[in-house]
Formats: C-alpha cells, sequence, structure tokens
C-alpha cells in the first residue's frame, strides 16, 4: 500500500562553488560542519524545537529540512526569524576569515522555501513538493544571482509561499524586497519562484 502525502514546509540549502579546486576535502568538511552549526542555530533563534523536524537530508553539500506544521512555527518564521539569522552568522564567518582565505573557506549559500504534500519512508522523503523546491534551489538563475550579488544568501520562494506568507507582510516581512525571477518546470507545470537578496545591513541592524 501506497503511503499517504504528509504536508511540511521545505527548507533547501546549498554551498556555493562546493566544488572548487581551491576547496579541498578536509575545507569541505568543514564546510559542512559549519553549515549544519549555523543552520541548527538560526532554527533554535526561530524557535523550531527538534521536535517540530523531520530528519534532515544530507544532500553532500547542503541539506533539506522538513517542518511539520504546528501553530508555534508558521511558516512566516522562516522567512523573518530563521534567514535572517543565517545570513547574520554567514556574514560573521566571512569577517573573521582572513582575506587570504575567504575563497578557500568562504560560506555562500541559496536557500529555496516551498511547502506542499511530501511522502516519507525509511530512505527519506519524496514528491513533486520536494522536486519543486530542489529544482528552486538548483535553477541556473538562482545560481547567478547568487555569483552576481555581495551577499551571503540568495533566496527563492515558491509562488505558494509568496502568494500565501510574503505579499501580506507578516511578522515584518519586507514585501518589496521579493521579485518574480524565474520559473522551474515540474511535472509539465511551470512553477513561478520570487527572489529575496537580503541585506546585511539589515539584519544587524533589526537584531540591535
Amino acid at each position: 500500500m501506497s503511503s499517504l502525502p504528509v504536508y511540511r514546509s521545505i527548507l533547501v540549502l546549498d554551498i556555493e562553488r562546493s566544488t572548487s579546486a581551491l576547496r579541498t576535502n578536509p575545507i569541505r568538511q568543514e564546510l559542512r560542519d559549519r553549515l549544519y552549526g549555523f543552520l541548527a542555530r538560526a532554527m533554535a533563534y526561530a524557535g523550531i524545537e527538534e521536535r517540530f523536524l523531520d530528519p534532515l537530508e544530507d544532500r553532500g553539500d547542503g541539506v533539506l529540512a522538513l517542518l511539520r506544521p504546528v501553530d508555534q512555527v508558521p511558516k512566516s518564521h522562516l522567512l523573518s526569524r530563521l534567514v535572517p539569522e543565517l545570513v547574520r552568522l554567514l556574514a560573521d564567518h566571512d569577517l573573521e576569515l582572513p582575506p587570504g582565505e575567504r575563497a578557500r573557506r568562504g560560506l555562500r549559500l541559496r536557500a529555496a522555501v516551498h511547502a506542499g504534500e511530501v511522502h516519507l519512508d525509511g530512505n527519506g522523503c519524496f514528491g513533486e513538493a520536494v522536486d519543486v523546491a530542489c529544482r528552486m534551489l538548483d535553477a541556473p538563475r538562482l545560481k547567478g544571482l547568487l555569483r552576481a550579488v555581495d551577499a551571503p544568501l540568495v533566496l527563492g520562494v515558491s509562488e505558494d509561499i509568496y502568494r500565501g506568507v510574503v505579499r501580506h507582510g507578516y511578522d515584518g516581512i519586507d514585501t518589496d524586497a521579493y521579485r518574480f525571477g524565474y520559473s522551474v518546470l515540474v511535472g509539465e507545470r511551470r512553477h513561478r519562484v520570487f527572489v529575496h537578496v537580503p541585506s546585511v545591513m539589515a539584519v544587524v541592524e533589526a537584531a540591535s
């Protein structure tokens, strides 16, 4: 019997230039450790407790997180709290590096947020909603945006997240900071993606 789907918010992260020749395997391990550590700290800041999560799924140079639908963690917390804290941690990390080490040990991320019906089995998660989130994350347009900006992180959110959360400005989300960026094709349907480049200065000012 096929499993029935469960509703989850989906967060996917990926390290920029993880396969660069400058990054030896020990450096890749270091960056993976940083990624998981920063994600844990950002989740704690956003009030996302372990009991609200399914087990994290490792993607080699990234991670996929599924958040259960609980009142304590509305989807807006991903955008208004988790992402800004992640940006702050990434910015602090790179500022602490010697300038000559930033090409090797600098840590910048692409991020994507979606939500939908997900299937879970003993090997992990799957389903169209997961495919959409991963396509959003791996889209050339999002990769190009990160290369083009001087920011620790770029974010893509699905149209469902944009229309349900962003455009209403919940929890201080700056609606004007999100723009339509690109579309991804999954299951013969085009999914619109809205992009956001968080400002480090705005994050620091909000935290002070």
